[in-house]
């Protein structure tokens, strides 16, 4: 799973399977039901740290053979396996603002719309009309945005164990050359102030009310705090970086660590934005 997550870590899957639309999605999910065996979903595997020992069961990939975006009006399309900076970029060709929030998250549009995906202002919830799911049931499903109930990294379908397949957005219509500006700026942001060049999940912990969790770790001296070949990163502590060599055991290791000192500092208990998978 090293080879198909952003932190470049994790140990072997019992089956991968690369879905080529939504009816391999549900023979995969399926047969792995009907052999009682865990059916894990990726897109990008930008916010998964997956355990050494690896994943038993089947893992689906919805990826680039699921990633079509469609643009009718102010009406946007998009399969999950769609990048977000695909869509911000489509979007950016018909004239539509309201995405380019997304353009640098480094995810998938499934994945986006599990997590209520969001940066810099702006968030999936703001722009989605509805998504289409696979239920645990094998069933097809649209779910609106009222019953998504998208809230901070949370929505109903991550509660009930839905598969996003595709979603519907609205967004609206501006000047290209306004969008394009605020695409560039956020680009600028986001590699000023990230460690963009060292494989990570992203922000690896959740925004504590009242807080930011990059000051919390910072004020408790773990700026570079390393274990193995896993550490804090230098540029912004938010983020728990692949410095080199890393196992997933060493990210975890530094997260606890994380954890135990903010705790001790600030009476802060952060919780992990990554999803943990087979620990």
């Amino acid at each position: 799973m090293a080879l198909h997550t952003t932190f470049q870590v994790g140990g072997p899957a019992d089956f991968l399977i690369k879905a080529r639309n939504a009816q391999d999605v549900l023979a995969a999910a399926k047969a792995a039901a009907e052999a009682d065996a865990p059916c894990w979903i990726i897109g990008c595997g930008s916010n998964v740290l997956v355990a050494d020992a690896g994943l038993r069961g089947v893992v689906v990939q919805i990826g680039s053979d699921m990633a079509s975006i469609e643009v009718d009006g102010e009406i946007v399309r998009a399969q999950a396996g769609a990048t977000n900076e695909q869509v911000a970029e489509a979007a950016l060709a018909a004239g539509l603002s309201g995405y380019e929030f997304a353009s640098g998250i480094p995810g998938s549009v499934g994945g986006a719309a599990i997590m209520n995906a969001g940066a810099y202002d702006g968030e999936f919830r703001d722009v989605a009309v509805s998504v289409v799911c696979l239920t645990p049931e094998g069933e097809l499903r649209e779910v609106s945005a009222a019953e998504a109930n998208w809230g901070y990294r949370h929505s109903m379908m991550m509660d009930a164990g839905y598969i996003v397949l595709e979603a519907t957005l609205h967004l609206m219509p501006a000047d290209p050359d306004e969008i394009r500006a605020k695409m560039d700026d956020l680009r600028e942001r986001r590699t000023s102030k990230q460690p963009l060049e060292l494989p990570s999940a992203g922000s690896t912990f959740k925004r504590p009310t009242g807080y930011f969790a990059g000051k919390l770790i910072q004020d408790a001296g773990m700026r570079g705090h390393r274990v193995g070949g896993a550490m804090v990163s230098e540029k912004h502590c938010g983020f728990v970086v692949n410095a080199g060599g890393a196992t997933a055991a060493d990210v975890l290791g530094v997260i606890h660590d994380v954890q135990a000192a903010v705790l001790a500092d600030a009476g802060v208990q952060l919780e992990p934005e990554v999803r943990m998978w087979g620990f």
